[in-house]
């Protein structure tokens, strides 16, 4: 049974409806066979309780005029006056479908339809006892209150579904901004290892270049802080792509990813720095605190871009770093006493930038400042750069801090 009915269900909805239809006629005319003898026409007879049944193929596409339809015979029945009559299940099932399908304005236009029916019904020969009424409004309330609560539950189930549509969009839109999130960090993250390490060795590349041939010693050293520098670079990048790795890649083996750099460690950008020949000063004040992660990794960033700038673009002989704790933020400022190439107006307040592209004419132009204002503008900080009254350049970010 259990089969048969899984069977049945997985038929398309016509086909369902069409063996409902042609079965409930088959009962129907298989009820009056017993009774056949007090029918008269029978052949009327029969062709109305089949009549009442088949409409049901389509009840599911109209089911008002279905409705009408199976029941213009059952009321045609009662008043030719034969003496038996099968259950209505036909008619059941169609105000069912009537309920569960149409709009208010028509299910009410229906139902008074149908209690009038049967009123008027129970008024002619043979009705004559009173539980018949009860059974016949017994029947299509049951029938009814089935189809409410059919239409209930899909409308609940409609809500439901739009509801996970809702939720798996936004969810989507969460990814892809978080996505784009990572893609952005992870970008100016490169930009800051490629751009300082190249720097600094494309520097000592010229300088060695300049010493040779007539002092060889002093370019060998050059030469060795590219290496160096070349070899520092590649950790970064490691650490970087070691980020990028995915799930499938970690469980093939263990890996050592490198600390993420802190502005407690400058240390390592002031000595490559001041390898590239200029003379660059620390200066820590306040009592050091404990950074968040990005808020410190930011912070390392800055000084790191900005020395690079000054290296590529300023031509200083100096340079000078100052990290400042405050109760609730940490500045980190770097100056230097080059001219580079720069405007008048390049100085400005740069709270959040999202443009990519720096000031024009400014001497810390291209994506390096865009990195940096985004870095900051990320943590809710603020970003001063451009030229300073006395000469040379500034760079000075006031990040929040615990």
């Amino acid at each position: 049974m259990k089969r048969l009915a899984a069977w049945a269900l997985a038929l398309p909805p016509r086909t369902q409806d069409l063996a409902l239809a042609v079965a409930l006629a088959l009962y129907n005319f298989g009820s009056l066979i017993p009774e056949h003898r007090q029918l008269s026409p029978v052949d009327v007879a029969y062709l109305l309780v089949v009549l009442q049944a088949l409409p049901l193929a389509w009840r599911r596409s109209w089911p008002g005029v279905v409705y009408l339809a199976v029941g213009a015979p059952r009321v045609l029945y009662d008043q030719l006056g034969f003496g038996f009559a099968p259950l209505p299940l036909a008619p059941a099932i169609a105000y069912y479908t009537v309920m569960e399908r149409c709009s208010t304005r028509v299910r009410l236009a229906l139902s008074a339809l149908l209690l009038a029916g049967i009123t008027q019904s129970q008024t002619l020969p043979g009705h004559v006892e009173p539980y018949d009424f009860f059974v016949q409004i017994l029947i299509f309330v049951a029938a009814g209150m089935a189809g409410i609560l059919s239409r209930t539950r899909q409308a609940y189930l409609r809500e439901v579904e739009a509801r996970a549509e809702r939720a798996e969009a936004e969810r989507d839109q969460h990814v892809a901004l978080a996505a784009e999130q990572e893609r952005a960090r992870i970008a100016r993250e490169l930009h800051d290892v490629v751009a300082h390490h190249v720097s600094l060795m494309a520097v000592q590349s010229e300088a060695a270049a300049a010493l040779l041939p007539d002092r060889p010693a002093e370019a060998s050293k050059s030469v060795e802080i590219i290496g160096k520098t070349a070899r520092e670079a590649l950790t970064e990048l490691r650490r970087l792509l070691g980020v990028l790795r995915g799930p499938a890649d970690v469980a093939a083996g263990p890996r050592t990813t490198a600390p993420a750099p802190s502005v407690s460690a400058l240390d390592e950008v002031l000595v490559q720095v001041r390898q590239a020949g200029i003379a660059v000063d620390l200066r820590v004040e306040g009592s050091p605190s404990n950074l968040a992660p990005g808020v410190d990794l930011t912070a390392y960033r800055i000084v790191q871009e900005a020395l690079t700038n000054t290296v590529r673009h300023s031509g200083a002989p100096a340079a000078a770093v100052t990290v400042r704790y405050e109760p609730g933020y940490v500045t980190v400022s770097v100056t230097d006493s080059g001219s580079g190439s720069r405007t008048p107006a390049a100085r400005a307040d740069v709270p959040a930038p999202r443009n990519g592209s720096a000031e024009p004419g400014s001497r810390a132009g291209g994506f390096g400042l865009a990195g940096i204002a985004e870095r900051v503008a990320s943590c809710g900080g603020s970003l001063t750069v451009g030229p300073m009254d006395e000469g040379g350049f500034a760079v000075t970010a006031r990040l929040p801090a615990p």
